[in-house]
Protein backbone atom coordinates (compact mmCIF):
# COMPACT_ATOMS: atom_id res chain seq x y z
CA UNK A 1 0.00 0.00 0.00
CA UNK A 2 1.37 3.53 -0.88
CA UNK A 3 1.96 6.18 1.84
CA UNK A 4 0.76 9.55 0.30
CA UNK A 5 0.56 13.27 1.50
CA UNK A 6 -2.08 15.48 1.06
CA UNK A 7 -1.01 19.66 0.34
CA UNK A 8 -3.37 21.77 -0.12
CA UNK A 9 -2.13 25.72 -1.03
CA UNK A 10 -4.76 28.53 -0.27
CA UNK A 11 -3.87 31.60 -2.44
CA UNK A 12 -5.74 34.70 -2.89
CA UNK A 13 -6.07 33.69 -6.43
CA UNK A 14 -6.55 29.53 -6.32
CA UNK A 15 -6.79 26.26 -4.50
CA UNK A 16 -3.91 23.78 -4.90
CA UNK A 17 -3.93 20.60 -3.81
CA UNK A 18 -1.13 18.23 -4.19
CA UNK A 19 -0.73 14.18 -3.62
CA UNK A 20 2.62 13.33 -2.88
CA UNK A 21 4.17 9.79 -2.75
CA UNK A 22 5.80 9.65 0.33
CA UNK A 23 8.67 6.85 0.17
CA UNK A 24 9.56 8.01 -3.37
CA UNK A 25 8.68 11.83 -2.63
CA UNK A 26 7.27 12.47 -6.00
CA UNK A 27 4.38 13.86 -7.22
CA UNK A 28 1.26 11.70 -7.89
CA UNK A 29 -1.52 13.89 -8.97
CA UNK A 30 -1.98 17.97 -8.59
CA UNK A 31 -5.09 19.76 -9.15
CA UNK A 32 -6.17 24.09 -8.97
CA UNK A 33 -9.54 25.12 -9.07
CA UNK A 34 -11.03 27.45 -10.43
CA UNK A 35 -9.33 27.69 -14.03
CA UNK A 36 -9.87 31.15 -13.78
CA UNK A 37 -8.50 33.72 -10.82
CA UNK A 38 -11.13 33.55 -8.11
CA UNK A 39 -12.18 37.45 -7.51
CA UNK A 40 -11.22 39.57 -4.83
CA UNK A 41 -13.65 42.13 -4.06
CA UNK A 42 -13.19 45.67 -3.11
CA UNK A 43 -16.09 47.64 -1.58
CA UNK A 44 -14.04 50.35 -1.71
CA UNK A 45 -11.17 51.89 -3.01
CA UNK A 46 -7.80 49.79 -1.45
CA UNK A 47 -10.13 47.13 -0.29
CA UNK A 48 -9.71 43.48 -0.88
CA UNK A 49 -11.99 40.80 0.81
CA UNK A 50 -12.92 36.90 0.29
CA UNK A 51 -15.54 34.56 1.30
CA UNK A 52 -13.82 32.14 3.63
CA UNK A 53 -16.44 29.90 2.73
CA UNK A 54 -15.77 30.46 -1.01
CA UNK A 55 -12.03 28.86 0.01
CA UNK A 56 -13.89 25.77 1.78
CA UNK A 57 -15.48 25.07 -1.39
CA UNK A 58 -12.47 24.95 -3.53
CA UNK A 59 -10.96 22.85 -1.05
CA UNK A 60 -13.75 20.10 -1.22
CA UNK A 61 -14.04 20.12 -5.41
CA UNK A 62 -9.87 20.25 -5.18
CA UNK A 63 -9.87 16.86 -3.25
CA UNK A 64 -12.57 14.58 -4.84
CA UNK A 65 -11.07 16.01 -7.94
CA UNK A 66 -7.27 14.91 -6.17
CA UNK A 67 -8.71 11.29 -5.35
CA UNK A 68 -10.18 10.48 -8.29
CA UNK A 69 -7.07 11.28 -10.57
CA UNK A 70 -4.84 9.74 -7.99
CA UNK A 71 -6.67 6.63 -7.65
CA UNK A 72 -6.02 6.48 -3.91
CA UNK A 73 -7.29 3.83 -2.00
CA UNK A 74 -8.68 3.74 1.56
CA UNK A 75 -5.86 4.03 4.09
CA UNK A 76 -3.36 6.14 1.73
CA UNK A 77 -3.58 9.19 2.91
CA UNK A 78 -1.29 9.18 6.06
CA UNK A 79 -1.32 13.27 6.86
CA UNK A 80 -2.71 16.45 5.41
CA UNK A 81 -0.33 19.85 5.26
CA UNK A 82 -1.58 23.07 4.96
CA UNK A 83 -0.11 26.65 3.23
CA UNK A 84 -2.09 29.56 3.03
CA UNK A 85 -2.12 33.46 1.94
CA UNK A 86 -0.36 34.95 4.92
CA UNK A 87 -1.86 38.10 6.90
CA UNK A 88 -5.60 37.34 6.23
CA UNK A 89 -8.15 38.00 8.91
CA UNK A 90 -10.41 35.82 9.58
CA UNK A 91 -13.45 36.12 12.48
CA UNK A 92 -16.01 33.54 13.70
CA UNK A 93 -18.77 33.13 15.57
CA UNK A 94 -19.22 30.49 18.95
CA UNK A 95 -20.93 29.05 16.16
CA UNK A 96 -17.90 28.85 13.80
CA UNK A 97 -19.76 30.94 11.56
CA UNK A 98 -17.85 33.50 9.67
CA UNK A 99 -18.76 36.94 10.34
CA UNK A 100 -17.96 39.36 7.82
CA UNK A 101 -15.47 38.21 4.82
CA UNK A 102 -12.12 37.78 4.98
CA UNK A 103 -9.88 40.94 4.94
CA UNK A 104 -6.98 40.04 2.76
CA UNK A 105 -3.04 40.93 2.72
CA UNK A 106 -3.48 43.46 -0.35
CA UNK A 107 -6.41 45.38 1.71
CA UNK A 108 -4.95 48.94 2.60
CA UNK A 109 -7.37 49.97 4.97
CA UNK A 110 -5.70 49.82 8.47
CA UNK A 111 -2.06 51.30 6.95
CA UNK A 112 -3.25 54.39 9.20
CA UNK A 113 -3.77 52.58 12.17
CA UNK A 114 -0.52 50.55 11.94
CA UNK A 115 1.51 53.99 11.86
CA UNK A 116 -0.52 55.63 14.44
CA UNK A 117 0.36 52.31 16.77
CA UNK A 118 3.97 52.69 15.34
CA UNK A 119 4.25 56.13 16.55
CA UNK A 120 2.10 55.82 20.08
CA UNK A 121 3.55 52.68 21.24
CA UNK A 122 7.34 53.67 19.77
CA UNK A 123 9.58 52.82 16.80
CA UNK A 124 12.06 51.19 19.32
CA UNK A 125 9.40 49.03 21.00
CA UNK A 126 8.19 47.99 17.56
CA UNK A 127 11.27 47.32 15.89
CA UNK A 128 13.03 45.13 18.58
CA UNK A 129 9.54 43.03 19.72
CA UNK A 130 7.67 43.26 16.62
CA UNK A 131 10.59 43.16 14.53
CA UNK A 132 8.15 45.25 12.61
CA UNK A 133 5.53 48.07 12.57
CA UNK A 134 2.27 46.77 12.80
CA UNK A 135 1.76 48.47 9.53
CA UNK A 136 -1.07 46.98 7.54
CA UNK A 137 -1.04 43.59 9.30
CA UNK A 138 -3.46 41.20 10.55
CA UNK A 139 -3.39 42.95 14.26
CA UNK A 140 -4.27 46.49 12.60
CA UNK A 141 -7.06 44.74 10.30
CA UNK A 142 -8.51 43.29 13.56
CA UNK A 143 -8.53 47.30 15.38
CA UNK A 144 -10.33 48.30 12.03
CA UNK A 145 -12.75 45.90 12.45
CA UNK A 146 -13.08 47.34 16.42
CA UNK A 147 -12.86 51.13 15.19
CA UNK A 148 -15.83 50.73 12.25
CA UNK A 149 -17.64 47.43 12.59
CA UNK A 150 -18.51 47.34 16.58
CA UNK A 151 -21.30 45.21 16.16
CA UNK A 152 -19.50 42.31 13.99
CA UNK A 153 -16.26 42.44 16.49
CA UNK A 154 -18.21 42.13 19.53
CA UNK A 155 -19.88 38.82 18.17
CA UNK A 156 -16.03 37.43 17.56
CA UNK A 157 -15.44 34.55 19.32
CA UNK A 158 -11.94 33.49 17.86
CA UNK A 159 -9.57 35.20 15.13
CA UNK A 160 -7.52 33.08 12.39
CA UNK A 161 -5.42 33.19 9.67
CA UNK A 162 -6.88 31.63 6.60
CA UNK A 163 -4.51 28.52 6.74
CA UNK A 164 -6.23 28.10 10.52
CA UNK A 165 -9.20 28.37 9.19
CA UNK A 166 -8.84 25.55 6.30
CA UNK A 167 -7.70 23.83 9.60
CA UNK A 168 -10.66 23.85 11.53
CA UNK A 169 -12.83 22.50 8.81
CA UNK A 170 -11.19 19.99 8.69
CA UNK A 171 -10.71 19.48 11.85
CA UNK A 172 -12.88 21.31 14.38
CA UNK A 173 -9.57 22.59 16.40
CA UNK A 174 -9.28 26.11 16.09
CA UNK A 175 -5.48 26.82 16.72
CA UNK A 176 -2.27 28.24 14.76
CA UNK A 177 1.46 28.40 14.98
CA UNK A 178 3.82 31.05 16.30
CA UNK A 179 5.13 31.91 12.34
CA UNK A 180 1.16 32.49 11.80
CA UNK A 181 1.22 34.79 14.88
CA UNK A 182 4.06 36.27 14.29
CA UNK A 183 2.81 36.96 10.72
CA UNK A 184 -0.11 38.78 11.97
CA UNK A 185 2.19 41.27 14.32
CA UNK A 186 1.36 39.32 17.59
CA UNK A 187 4.22 37.90 18.48
CA UNK A 188 7.38 39.71 20.57
CA UNK A 189 10.31 38.19 19.81
CA UNK A 190 12.21 39.04 22.92
CA UNK A 191 9.69 37.65 25.22
CA UNK A 192 8.75 34.48 22.92
CA UNK A 193 5.18 35.30 23.28
CA UNK A 194 2.31 37.22 22.49
CA UNK A 195 2.65 40.67 21.78
CA UNK A 196 0.78 42.15 25.48
CA UNK A 197 1.60 45.59 25.32
CA UNK A 198 0.08 45.68 21.29
CA UNK A 199 -2.79 43.86 22.31
CA UNK A 200 -3.58 46.23 25.06
CA UNK A 201 -3.05 49.13 22.88
CA UNK A 202 -5.02 47.69 20.10
CA UNK A 203 -8.52 46.31 22.98
CA UNK A 204 -7.68 42.80 21.87
CA UNK A 205 -8.38 40.42 24.39
CA UNK A 206 -6.07 37.58 24.22
CA UNK A 207 -8.79 34.71 24.68
CA UNK A 208 -9.54 35.61 20.73
CA UNK A 209 -6.40 34.34 19.40
CA UNK A 210 -6.27 30.18 18.77
CA UNK A 211 -4.15 28.65 20.36
CA UNK A 212 -0.36 27.91 19.11
CA UNK A 213 0.95 24.18 18.39
CA UNK A 214 4.09 24.23 16.03
CA UNK A 215 4.48 24.16 12.85
CA UNK A 216 5.43 20.22 12.51
CA UNK A 217 3.21 18.14 14.64
CA UNK A 218 -0.19 16.87 15.13
CA UNK A 219 -2.46 19.52 14.76
CA UNK A 220 -5.95 17.78 14.54
CA UNK A 221 -7.94 14.96 12.77
CA UNK A 222 -9.74 14.78 9.47
CA UNK A 223 -13.62 14.84 11.38
CA UNK A 224 -15.97 11.76 10.26
CA UNK A 225 -18.50 14.31 8.27
CA UNK A 226 -15.68 16.28 6.73
CA UNK A 227 -13.72 13.00 5.51
CA UNK A 228 -17.19 12.13 3.85
CA UNK A 229 -17.08 15.11 2.04
CA UNK A 230 -13.87 14.98 0.94
CA UNK A 231 -14.07 11.36 -0.20
CA UNK A 232 -11.52 10.17 2.46
CA UNK A 233 -11.08 8.57 5.69
CA UNK A 234 -12.12 9.93 9.09
CA UNK A 235 -8.68 10.48 11.49
CA UNK A 236 -6.20 11.24 8.85
CA UNK A 237 -4.32 13.77 11.06
CA UNK A 238 -3.24 17.44 9.94
CA UNK A 239 0.43 17.65 10.90
CA UNK A 240 1.80 20.89 9.24
CA UNK A 241 0.86 24.18 8.34
CA UNK A 242 2.60 28.04 7.05
CA UNK A 243 1.67 30.73 5.66
CA UNK A 244 2.66 31.04 1.25
CA UNK A 245 5.91 32.54 2.15
CA UNK A 246 7.68 30.25 4.88
CA UNK A 247 5.84 27.95 2.82
CA UNK A 248 7.29 28.34 -0.84
CA UNK A 249 10.90 28.99 1.28
CA UNK A 250 10.34 25.39 2.89
CA UNK A 251 8.62 23.82 -0.14
CA UNK A 252 12.53 24.99 -1.70
CA UNK A 253 14.58 23.17 1.07
CA UNK A 254 15.21 26.76 2.02
CA UNK A 255 15.73 26.21 6.11
CA UNK A 256 19.23 27.58 7.24
CA UNK A 257 20.93 30.91 6.99
CA UNK A 258 21.87 32.72 4.07
CA UNK A 259 19.52 30.48 2.14
CA UNK A 260 16.87 32.29 0.00
CA UNK A 261 13.82 31.42 -2.17
CA UNK A 262 12.08 33.39 -4.66
CA UNK A 263 8.42 33.73 -5.81
CA UNK A 264 6.36 35.60 -8.85
CA UNK A 265 2.97 34.93 -8.64
CA UNK A 266 0.30 37.34 -7.94
CA UNK A 267 2.93 39.21 -5.95
CA UNK A 268 6.21 38.77 -5.74
CA UNK A 269 8.43 38.16 -2.78
CA UNK A 270 12.22 37.48 -1.52
CA UNK A 271 12.84 35.17 1.24
CA UNK A 272 15.83 35.25 3.49
CA UNK A 273 16.79 33.18 6.73
CA UNK A 274 18.73 34.51 9.69
CA UNK A 275 19.42 33.13 12.83
CA UNK A 276 19.37 36.65 14.53
CA UNK A 277 15.84 38.87 14.64
CA UNK A 278 16.90 41.35 11.96
CA UNK A 279 14.74 44.11 11.06
CA UNK A 280 14.81 47.22 8.52
CA UNK A 281 14.45 50.46 10.69
CA UNK A 282 12.08 51.73 7.82
CA UNK A 283 10.19 48.19 8.21
CA UNK A 284 10.43 48.17 4.22
CA UNK A 285 11.11 44.06 4.65
CA UNK A 286 9.32 42.46 7.04
CA UNK A 287 10.70 39.18 9.86
CA UNK A 288 8.82 36.39 11.06
CA UNK A 289 9.29 33.37 12.77
CA UNK A 290 10.45 30.84 10.15
CA UNK A 291 9.02 27.37 10.25
CA UNK A 292 11.83 25.35 11.42
CA UNK A 293 12.05 27.75 14.46
CA UNK A 294 13.20 27.00 17.89
CA UNK A 295 14.04 28.88 21.08
CA UNK A 296 17.19 26.96 21.01
CA UNK A 297 18.06 26.94 17.36
CA UNK A 298 16.33 30.27 15.97
CA UNK A 299 15.54 30.97 12.51
CA UNK A 300 14.59 34.27 11.07
CA UNK A 301 12.29 34.54 7.82
CA UNK A 302 12.97 37.86 5.99
CA UNK A 303 10.51 38.93 3.81
CA UNK A 304 10.68 41.38 0.80
CA UNK A 305 7.35 41.63 -0.82
CA UNK A 306 5.89 43.67 -3.83
CA UNK A 307 2.30 43.42 -4.20
CA UNK A 308 2.09 44.64 -7.96
CA UNK A 309 4.20 41.73 -9.42
CA UNK A 310 2.16 38.83 -11.48
CA UNK A 311 -1.20 41.05 -11.45
CA UNK A 312 0.84 43.49 -13.92
CA UNK A 313 1.30 40.70 -16.45
CA UNK A 314 -2.50 39.63 -15.78
CA UNK A 315 -3.52 43.49 -16.08
CA UNK A 316 -1.75 43.37 -20.09
CA UNK A 317 -2.93 40.54 -20.89
CA UNK A 318 -6.22 41.28 -20.09
CA UNK A 319 -5.77 44.86 -22.02
CA UNK A 320 -4.22 43.29 -24.83
CA UNK A 321 -7.72 41.17 -25.50
CA UNK A 322 -7.82 38.89 -28.40
CA UNK A 323 -4.74 39.95 -29.81
CA UNK A 324 -2.55 37.90 -27.71
CA UNK A 325 -2.78 34.10 -27.36
CA UNK A 326 -1.30 33.30 -24.07
CA UNK A 327 1.49 34.40 -21.73
CA UNK A 328 4.31 32.82 -24.35
CA UNK A 329 3.27 35.26 -27.01
CA UNK A 330 3.91 38.13 -24.98
CA UNK A 331 7.49 37.04 -23.86
CA UNK A 332 8.04 36.85 -27.52
CA UNK A 333 6.83 40.47 -28.18
CA UNK A 334 8.86 41.97 -25.12
CA UNK A 335 11.93 40.10 -26.28
CA UNK A 336 11.76 42.09 -29.60
CA UNK A 337 12.73 45.47 -27.91
CA UNK A 338 16.39 45.59 -26.23
CA UNK A 339 17.24 45.65 -22.79
CA UNK A 340 15.70 48.99 -21.03
CA UNK A 341 12.34 49.25 -23.62
CA UNK A 342 14.20 52.41 -25.26
CA UNK A 343 13.62 54.32 -22.17
CA UNK A 344 10.25 53.33 -21.35
CA UNK A 345 10.07 52.42 -17.54
CA UNK A 346 6.93 50.86 -15.66
CA UNK A 347 6.07 51.10 -11.86
CA UNK A 348 4.27 47.80 -11.33
CA UNK A 349 2.85 49.78 -7.46
CA UNK A 350 -0.77 49.04 -8.62
CA UNK A 351 -2.03 46.55 -6.33
CA UNK A 352 -2.20 48.43 -2.73
CA UNK A 353 -0.24 50.00 -0.13
CA UNK A 354 3.65 48.71 -0.88
CA UNK A 355 5.60 47.85 2.11
CA UNK A 356 8.85 48.40 0.27
CA UNK A 357 7.55 51.78 -0.22
CA UNK A 358 6.48 51.98 3.48
CA UNK A 359 3.08 51.63 3.11
CA UNK A 360 2.43 54.16 0.68
CA UNK A 361 0.03 54.02 -2.42
CA UNK A 362 2.61 54.80 -4.97
CA UNK A 363 0.60 53.46 -7.69
CA UNK A 364 1.14 52.11 -11.16
CA UNK A 365 3.27 54.79 -13.89
CA UNK A 366 4.19 54.29 -17.56
CA UNK A 367 7.20 56.26 -17.43
CA UNK A 368 9.23 58.22 -20.74
CA UNK A 369 6.65 57.05 -23.02
CA UNK A 370 7.26 58.29 -26.63
CA UNK A 371 4.20 58.25 -28.99
CA UNK A 372 6.14 57.85 -32.17
CA UNK A 373 8.29 54.86 -31.04
CA UNK A 374 7.37 52.61 -28.13
CA UNK A 375 4.32 50.12 -28.98
CA UNK A 376 3.01 47.17 -27.08
CA UNK A 377 6.13 45.47 -27.23
CA UNK A 378 8.23 47.95 -25.03
CA UNK A 379 5.31 48.12 -22.82
CA UNK A 380 5.35 44.42 -22.14
CA UNK A 381 9.04 44.49 -22.07
CA UNK A 382 9.09 47.42 -19.54
CA UNK A 383 6.36 45.47 -17.58
CA UNK A 384 8.69 42.71 -16.84
CA UNK A 385 11.86 44.56 -16.27
CA UNK A 386 9.96 47.17 -13.98
CA UNK A 387 8.66 43.98 -11.67
CA UNK A 388 12.18 43.16 -11.61
CA UNK A 389 13.51 46.52 -10.40
CA UNK A 390 11.08 46.33 -8.21
CA UNK A 391 12.45 43.51 -6.24
CA UNK A 392 15.86 44.62 -6.75
CA UNK A 393 14.95 47.87 -4.76
CA UNK A 394 14.10 45.46 -2.16
CA UNK A 395 16.89 43.16 -2.39
CA UNK A 396 18.90 46.63 -2.24
CA UNK A 397 16.95 46.84 1.44
CA UNK A 398 17.74 43.09 2.49
CA UNK A 399 21.50 43.51 1.26
CA UNK A 400 21.46 46.58 3.72
CA UNK A 401 20.30 44.41 6.09
CA UNK A 402 23.41 41.78 6.45
CA UNK A 403 21.85 39.17 4.22
CA UNK A 404 24.19 37.69 1.72
CA UNK A 405 22.38 37.62 -1.82
CA UNK A 406 24.37 35.18 -4.25
CA UNK A 407 21.73 32.26 -4.92
CA UNK A 408 18.32 32.40 -5.10
CA UNK A 409 15.89 29.41 -5.20
CA UNK A 410 12.28 29.29 -6.99
CA UNK A 411 9.72 26.82 -8.69
CA UNK A 412 9.49 27.40 -12.11
CA UNK A 413 6.13 28.41 -11.78
CA UNK A 414 4.26 32.04 -13.46
CA UNK A 415 6.78 34.95 -14.08
CA UNK A 416 9.53 32.51 -13.41
CA UNK A 417 8.56 30.54 -16.71
CA UNK A 418 9.34 33.97 -18.95
CA UNK A 419 13.04 33.64 -19.83
CA UNK A 420 12.99 37.45 -20.43
CA UNK A 421 12.06 37.61 -16.51
CA UNK A 422 14.80 35.07 -15.41
CA UNK A 423 17.60 36.83 -17.23
CA UNK A 424 16.89 40.28 -15.87
CA UNK A 425 16.52 39.12 -12.44
CA UNK A 426 19.66 37.09 -12.63
CA UNK A 427 21.42 40.00 -14.44
CA UNK A 428 19.92 42.85 -12.57
CA UNK A 429 20.84 41.17 -8.98
CA UNK A 430 23.85 39.38 -9.74
CA UNK A 431 22.51 36.50 -8.51
CA UNK A 432 22.17 33.00 -9.41
CA UNK A 433 18.99 31.25 -10.16
CA UNK A 434 18.51 27.91 -9.58
CA UNK A 435 14.65 26.78 -10.85
CA UNK A 436 13.45 23.91 -8.72
CA UNK A 437 9.88 21.50 -10.20
CA UNK A 438 8.15 22.04 -6.88
CA UNK A 439 5.24 24.80 -5.62
CA UNK A 440 3.01 25.73 -2.50
CA UNK A 441 1.13 22.82 -2.37
CA UNK A 442 4.22 20.32 -2.75
CA UNK A 443 6.18 21.88 -0.09
CA UNK A 444 2.61 21.87 2.57
CA UNK A 445 2.65 17.91 1.30
CA UNK A 446 6.76 17.51 2.17
CA UNK A 447 5.58 19.52 5.65
CA UNK A 448 2.83 17.32 6.84
CA UNK A 449 5.41 14.21 6.31
CA UNK A 450 7.93 15.95 8.83
CA UNK A 451 4.84 16.91 11.26
CA UNK A 452 3.60 12.99 10.87
CA UNK A 453 7.15 11.64 11.59
CA UNK A 454 7.00 9.55 8.40
CA UNK A 455 10.39 11.49 7.31
CA UNK A 456 12.77 12.11 10.12
CA UNK A 457 13.18 15.69 8.85
CA UNK A 458 13.88 17.52 5.99
CA UNK A 459 16.60 15.27 4.60
CA UNK A 460 14.73 12.82 3.14
CA UNK A 461 11.40 15.43 2.94
CA UNK A 462 13.32 16.39 0.17
CA UNK A 463 14.50 13.26 -1.27
CA UNK A 464 12.42 13.84 -4.64
CA UNK A 465 12.96 17.46 -4.84
CA UNK A 466 14.23 18.16 -8.28
CA UNK A 467 16.74 21.14 -9.93
CA UNK A 468 15.51 21.90 -13.62
CA UNK A 469 17.74 24.86 -14.16
CA UNK A 470 20.86 27.14 -13.16
CA UNK A 471 20.90 30.36 -14.50
CA UNK A 472 24.22 32.87 -14.00
CA UNK A 473 24.52 36.45 -14.75
CA UNK A 474 26.13 37.27 -18.38
CA UNK A 475 28.44 39.97 -17.64
CA UNK A 476 28.04 41.38 -21.18
CA UNK A 477 24.55 42.09 -20.49
CA UNK A 478 24.63 43.22 -17.09
CA UNK A 479 25.53 46.33 -17.85
CA UNK A 480 22.61 47.01 -19.73
CA UNK A 481 20.31 45.55 -17.35
CA UNK A 482 21.70 47.47 -14.24
CA UNK A 483 21.65 51.23 -16.59
CA UNK A 484 17.76 49.92 -17.01
CA UNK A 485 17.60 49.74 -13.40
CA UNK A 486 18.89 53.21 -12.86
CA UNK A 487 16.60 54.44 -15.46
CA UNK A 488 13.68 52.50 -13.18
CA UNK A 489 14.86 54.19 -10.15
CA UNK A 490 14.98 57.64 -11.69
CA UNK A 491 11.28 57.71 -12.61
CA UNK A 492 10.37 55.90 -9.27
CA UNK A 493 11.55 58.92 -7.05
CA UNK A 494 9.86 61.19 -9.75
CA UNK A 495 6.31 59.68 -8.49
CA UNK A 496 6.88 58.66 -5.14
Amino acid sequence: MRRLLIGYDVGSSSVKATLLDADSGKVVASVGLPKEEMGIEAPKPDWAEQDPETWWDYIKATSKELIKKGEVKPGEVKAIGISYQMHGLVMVDKQLSVIRPAIIWCDSRAVEIGNKAFDDLGGDYCLKNLLNSPGNFTASKLKWVKENEPAKFEKIHKIMLPGDFIAMKLTGEILTSETGLSEGVFWDFPKNGLADKLLDYYGIDAATLPKVVPSFGHQGDLLPEIARELGLEAGIPVTYRSGDQPNNAFSLNVLEEGELATTAGTSGTVYGVSTQPVYDPKSRVNTFVHVNHTAANPRYGVLLCVNGTGILNSWLKKLLGPQVEDYEQMNQWAAEVPIGAEGLSFIPFGNGAERIMENKQVGAHLAGLNLLKHDKRHVLRAGQEGIVSALTYGFNIMKQMGLNLRTVKAGKANMFLSPLFREAFVNMNDVALELYDTDGAQGAARGAGIGAGIYTGAREAFQGLEKIQVFEPEKHKQESYQASYRQWENSLQQVK
